[in-house]
């Protein structure tokens, strides 16, 4: 008896024991029949417990009661996006066959293309009543999901879709999980534009897209360098990495910190924006400018062509350069890969371990590396980890929040994004925690998306701007040029083009050079710096950046269209195949060139010893009639 009471006893600990010491997460004065909002996101724990906090008080002060915020985490953006799309589907399909409606093959599938034209049917409908009829038949289903916004109808049980990258919220919005918050151009006052129809939150800037109808930026984002000084002196590296091919840095192998691409929507834009620079780099050097490109590309734009198909007045070298510059960039990818410590599922693992000299560099988003480094400084207030932008080397994208169909808690959803795009909201990003109108514990040390944040510029035109009243409260000097998102977004024009329908394809290809094959890129890498690096190497470093050529040669055309042609896990399975060959390729010709290396000294030697054991007339009396080469090739 005593010993199965002691059974139960130590059961009841084990299961007791996380609600003993599970954090309170409701707000201070909440009760049961206050009201509830439910929002997903892969923002970190400090800015839900500081927007959880500071929205309850602002709608407390509103409309004399509490808010609890019922955070749903469930990994990064991709993880959210798939969590999404299954319960959508799910609870779609169960409210359909209640209405007595059959569940049509592929019906998942269908409810969330982004592609299907309502107002387009096939060519061939007008001349086949069958076509025509299934046509309709898919049209009525595909339009059902989106004509219905009600919690009662189907839902997926959340309100609000907030943070992450704005190619996912876009995605959202295409597939229909998304609906917009106001009617166009109607937006609550204070939250897109000020009293005076100033903007306040640009819709786009330097070709990022920042709000839409269906979501709105809400903080900024860069990508860059985040590395450890104290890390770099150890290894000899006098000049910390300020370009993103400074992480290519032989110096570094070992100790370059990265995370996955394919768990992370806004890693894979750190990658992206590696890319994108060779685009532009490769464009430059061909012999245009900024304004060639933006001619170009409208000219391009409008002619609606085939991928990779140039109209009249359009130099086909203009587009050359930038499918060279995309593989270049592959390859810029790829050397990085090949000092990789390790590829983590975890944006924020990196800034944690190159803080604490785990890891010299990583690639990293400005706001997981400024708030690391606020947490590691020394007691002296020494930066254990430094953050740089590379200029001209990343854009300025926007976390966006999103409204989802069949919010159960609308109103309350729609005041939650209005705090956020509103002033109250926006301080938390970088004010000083304890500061009025702040954060209370943590600094978050984001970068507010809000115009009036920031300094006018010199030639300044309607710009709203109140940074003279926040400027003190700033943990981050966002007035500095390094700092500012409207100055370094100047810099940086993005071309949508040339990289953004192949965002999810590289997030693929990344992660199979540099994860699934990571381990014999590495080993590849460091035989090549040991034979005299990259310069010497030239064979073994072109084996090491070829392509696949299956299931079609991979080129920046054919990257289009391979992920709607060809099953995922197939492609990425050959993929893998091809590039754990190639980099074994690699390695095996480098060693080569060893051993001819020291085939050929060895037979100089040999040579030259010979050469001077004879005098010129013992060596013409030789007269073998062999030249110098033959000589050499003989020994």
């Amino acid at each position: 008896m005593l010993q199965r009471l002691t059974i139960l006893l130590a059961i009841a600990m084990i299961v007791g024991l996380p609600f003993l010491f599970r954090r309170e997460e409701l707000a201070d004065d909440w009760a049961p029949g206050d009201p509830e909002l439910v929002i997903v996101t892969p923002h970190n724990e400090a800015i839900r417990y500081e927007f959880g906090r500071a929205f309850s008080k602002w709608y407390r002060a509103k409309h004399g009661r509490s808010v609890r915020v019922d955070w749903r985490v469930v990994g990064g953006t991709s993880e959210i996006m798939r969590y999404l799309e299954a319960e959508y589907v799910a609870a779609f399909r169960a409210w359909w066959m209640e209405g007595g409606h059959a569940w049509p093959a592929g019906g998942g599938e269908t409810v969330l293309d982004r592609k299907f034209d309502p107002a387009r049917p096939p060519a061939d409908a007008a001349t086949n009543a069958a076509v025509l009829a299934a046509w309709e038949a898919t049209r009525e289903f595909h339009q059902a999901f989106r004509k219905t916004d009600d919690a009662a109808a189907f839902s997926s049980k959340v309100d609000v879709f907030f943070g992450g990258g704005t190619y996912d919220h876009d995605k959202a919005g295409g597939e229909g999980l998304t609906v917009p918050a106001w009617p166009t151009g109607q937006p609550p006052p204070g939250t897109l534009f000020d009293g005076d129809g100033r903007t306040l939150i640009p819709a786009a800037l330097s070709g990022e897209i920042w709000r839409s109808d269906t979501y709105y930026g809400t903080v900024l984002s860069t990508f860059g360098i985040c590395y450890n000084p104290d890390r770099l002196r150890d290894l000899g590296v006098r000049e910390a990495p300020q370009r993103w091919e400074d992480l290519a840095n032989p110096a570094l192998i070992g100790q370059v910190a990265m995370a996955d691409p394919s768990k992370s929507g806004s890693i894979a834009k750190a990658f992206e924006m590696i890319v994108h620079q060779q685009c532009w780099e490769a464009v430059r050097a061909a012999g245009f400018g900024g304004n060639d490109v933006t001619h170009f590309e409208g000219l391009i734009k409008a002619a609606k062509l085939a991928p990779g198909k140039m109209p009249e007045g359009v130099p086909i070298v203009y587009q050359q350069a930038i499918e060279d510059g995309w593989l270049k960039g592959l390859r810029l990818v790829q050397r990085i890969g090949a000092n990789a410590r390790y590829l983590t599922d975890s944006g924020g693992k990196v800034a944690i371990d190159v803080s604490v000299g785990d890891a010299a560099a990583g690639i990293g988003i400005d706001f997981f590396s400024r708030y690391q480094s606020e947490l590691s400084r020394a007691p002296d207030g020494t930066e254990r980890l430094v953050y740089v932008t590379p200029r001209g080397g990343s854009s300025v994208s926007a976390d966006p929040v999103s409204l989802l169909r069949g919010a159960a808690h609308r109103e309350l959803a729609l005041e939650f994004i209005a705090f956020v795009l509103g002033e109250d909201g926006q301080k938390l990003w970088n004010y000083e925690p304890g500061t009025a109108g702040g954060p209370e514990k943590f600094a978050l040390r984001r970068l507010p998306i809000r115009r009036d944040f920031y300094p006018t510029t010199p030639d300044a035109r309607d710009e709203p701007s109140n940074y003279p009243e926040h400027q003190a409260h700033y943990t981050d000097d966002l007035g500095s040029p390094e700092v500012n998102p409207y100055q370094l977004g100047a810099a940086f024009v993005y071309q949508p083009r040339w990289t953004g329908a192949h965002f999810n394809v590289m997030r693929d290809l990344v992660r199979v050079m540099c994860l699934d094959a990571g381990d014999e890129l590495r080993e590849a890498w460091s035989v090549i710096q040991s034979q005299g690096g990259p310069a010497e190497q030239a064979e073994a470093l072109a084996l090491l950046g070829r392509m696949p050529d299956s299931p079609v040669p991979l080129t920046w055309v054919s990257a289009l269209s391979i992920p709607r042609e060809y099953d995922r896990i197939d492609y990425m399975r050959e993929w893998t195949v091809f590039f754990r060959k190639s980099c074994r390729e690699a390695k095996e010709r480098s060693q080569r060139s060893k051993v001819e290396g020291q085939k050929s000294g060895s037979a100089e030697q040999k040579f030259g010893q010979f050469e001077m054991s004879l005098n010129r007339s013992q060596f013409r009396a030789l007269d073998l009639g062999l030249s110098t080469f033959d000589m050499r090739r003989l020994l």
